[in-house]
């Protein structure tokens, strides 16, 4: 017999005595704790902190603490959601428009966004980065979609039938639950053209059953967080020494 055969022989000889080996030391597991029975123990304030792990938190907080307290504007009167048409939808989808076409560099033709996707109203009085953080808790990018013609006519369809959605630079009017008179920066919707929209990657991907955007003829990414647009619109408003605010302009027409 060869070395080489002599070797693979024996390496198969020690396997299978390994494998027999280990099927032999198999054995039934049995549980070797079980549980005491069940104690109800109360969380409240009586409970004082422990010590060790406050002083690890302590610096931690407090920075936190001075980045959400501190204000960036000022909002004369509440802005809140609802639809059809809101203040906080207006103000969240037009900024969504104009700050990412900021970070784009080139024009886009719409904006959107969901009451689900503003989980908090801007109160009236001071506005804090603690604030924007509880209206927009979620790490989304904004992206521009490249839609034809017929997707957006879906999507105002949509946002007639739901009343959840808020498009910026248009106009529409609701009859029946469906929309029409639609225009795009001022100009009637056409069918045969393409449209750019400004929306979050949650909204690009059929959150909030809007799986038709996935039908997006070209999808680009902007790096823009959802939240940073928010931030960045309402500090260079601040900066010119305006307010946060919005008003219901009239892009959305009820017809009962």
């Amino acid at each position: 017999m060869s070395l080489f055969s002599c070797l693979r022989t024996r390496s198969a000889a020690l396997g299978l005595a390994f494998a027999l080996a280990l099927v032999g030391c198999q054995k039934e597991l049995v549980p070797s704790a079980s549980l005491q029975a069940t104690t109800d123990i109360p969380v409240n304030t009586q409970i004082s902190p422990d010590p060790a792990a406050e002083s690890t938190i302590t610096p931690y907080r407090s920075r936190v603490d001075q980045t959400m307290n501190q204000v960036i504007g000022q909002a004369p009167v509440a802005l809140e959601k609802g639809g059809p048409e809101s203040t906080l939808g207006n103000f969240v989808a037009d900024l969504s428009r104009t700050q990412t076409m900021a970070v784009y560099g080139k024009p886009i033709d719409m904006g959107g966004m969901t009451d689900g996707g503003l989980r908090n109203p801007i109160d009236q009085g001071p506005v804090t980065v603690g604030d924007v953080f509880e209206l927009m808790p979620f790490e989304n990018e904004m992206l521009v979609l490249t839609l034809s013609g017929e997707t957006v006519k879906e999507m105002f369809d949509f946002a007639a039938r739901t009343k959840i959605l808020t498009v910026a630079n248009s106009t529409y009017t609701i009859r029946d639950n469906k929309a029409e008179a639609i225009t795009i920066g001022g100009q009637p919707l056409d069918p045969t053209k393409t449209y750019t929209l400004a929306i979050s990657d949650y909204l690009a991907n059929g959150g909030d059953n809007m799986g038709f955007l996935k039908k997006a003829l070209k999808v680009e990414q902007t790096g823009l967080l959802a939240r940073d647009a928010i931030l960045n619109e309402i500090k260079q408003l601040t900066a010119q020494g305006k307010p946060v605010t919005a008003q219901k302009d009239g892009r959305v027409k009820v017809i009962n």
